[in-house]
């Protein structure tokens, strides 16, 4: 085909009067698809049911290995255990490990909150008596880490995305700011465009020199076992704590991580691993907030997983699930879209996201025939802070979800729509 900046305006006409054509009849049909957020289908889901069995009624013991009782109050870090199974996952020590709760999100927010509050190792006050406070904010990115930033007041800085993660000359330059606080990453499979920080941009993270003593980086590894194809070509990244260890810099990270896409998204769990200094420091702060974590579903995670191993396991059997979908949008991608030059896309190996550059100045509006046509996207701008994509051309796609047989009908019409969009600015 060829490409739209280059046909003459009478071509462009013709161009729209047939993709005009075909979206009219696509809406015409009344669909309502939706491929806006990044969940796990029922099929997924039902992986994790037996994991439901292991503690329950009929269970003789529930000692865990140190043979604290898991019904009652206490062990504040969880069970030594499940410590020990996420110290595998994140690659950390288990005793750098504190097990809690259900999100990744949530203990972001919380560590967050601690040193808003009351400050953190290496600072020499809580980071609310810092009126400039900046967050450096790698984007495309996850539009709920941007949230948190705001709303704790914080001024936030985009680090543009390369193909091997941040524009880490830029993170190096910001960081000569002291009021500049920390930077929020997804390090594997990104959050929307799938990227996986190189070996190299991970070394340069732990060797950073912040001016402010008390710069945090937040390290959530969300899709740290979420590969699409077991079998074939996977990312690895190393392991930040270790590195930034090796160059005197564990207190600077906080690594997260937690089970909402392995097992159920909210009643999974969720660790954070860090510096023998910052982990009791956390540990003393998550005193004040209850008398200990949800150990009964810590054990049935320990139970049903045993380690690494058997997570990975149960992850390619997710792969097998949710593998197709990605290559259904990928395939309807390509036949509709390749040599218009009005769109680019990553072929991820991992993660939960598609992600599309439209040509400038026409997400929105591609946003907005979507929905007119009956599939619901993520808003235009979500992956910048502040909801604000400077080029209006980021979209992402969540093909997890929607069962596999819609896929092909959503995609069409996103390609509909992105060609009408496209059309509408060329025209002016």
């Amino acid at each position: 085909m060829k490409k739209y900046s280059e046909m003459t305006r009478e071509e462009l006409l013709l161009e729209k009067e047939a993709v005009l054509k075909r979206y009219s009849e696509k809406k015409s049909l009344g669909l309502k698809l939706d491929i806006s957020r990044g969940k796990p289908c029922p099929e997924q889901l039902a992986l994790s049911l037996p994991m439901l069995d292991l503690v329950n009624s009929e269970t003789e013991n529930f000692k865990c290995e140190n043979g604290f009782d898991i019904r009652n109050y206490g062990v504040i870090e969880g069970i030594p255990e499940c410590r020990r199974l996420f110290g595998e996952i994140l690659d950390a020590p288990a005793e750098n490990v504190i097990v809690t709760g259900n999100s990744s999100l949530n203990l972001f927010y919380d560590l967050i909150a601690h040193a808003m509050c009351h400050g953190i190792p290496g600072g020499n006050s809580p980071w609310c008596e810092c009126k400039e406070r900046k967050l450096l904010c790698p984007a495309p990115g996850y539009d709920r880490h941007f949230a948190v930033g705001e709303l704790f007041g914080f001024e936030l800085i985009t680090v543009p995305m390369n193909s091997d993660g941040p524009d880490m000359d830029l993170v190096e330059e910001l960081i000569k700011d002291e009021n500049v606080k920390g930077i929020v990453c997804v390090p594997k499979y990104s959050n929307p465009q799938g990227i996986s920080y190189s070996p190299e941009v991970v070394e340069r993270f732990a060797k950073l020199s912040p001016a402010a003593p008390d710069f945090r980086i937040f390290w959530d590894n969300a899709y740290v076992v979420h590969h699409l194809d077991f079998d074939g070509e996977k990312d690895e990244v190393p392991s930040l704590l270790r590195l930034a260890k090796e160059n005197g810099n564990e207190d600077m990270v906080y690594m997260l991580g937690s089970t909402s896409k392995v097992t159920f998204p909210t009643a999974g769990l969720a660790a954070v691993a860090s510096s023998e200094r910052n982990t009791a420091d956390f540990k003393r702060t998550l005193s004040f907030q209850n008398i200990g974590p949800d150990k009964i579903n810590q054990m049935r995670h320990v139970l049903f997983f045993k380690n690494l191993e058997g997570v990975l396991k149960h992850m390619k059997k997710q792969a097998e699930i949710i593998r197709p979908k990605f290559e259904t949008v990928l395939s309807v991608l390509k036949t509709e879209l390749s040599g218009t030059r009005i769109a680019q896309w990553n072929s991820p190996k991992g993660g939960y996201f598609v992600s599309a550059e439209l040509l400038e100045g026409t997400a929105k509006r591609t946003v907005a025939l979507c929905k007119e046509a009956g599939l619901v996207l993520t808003g235009a701008g979500a992956v910048y802070p502040y909801g604000k994509d400077p080029a209006d051309s980021i979209l992402r796609i969540a093909p997890t979800f929607a069962p596999v047989s819609e896929l092909p009908d959503a995609m069409e019409i996103f390609c509909l729509s992105a060609k009408l969009a496209a059309i509408e600015k060329l025209l002016g």
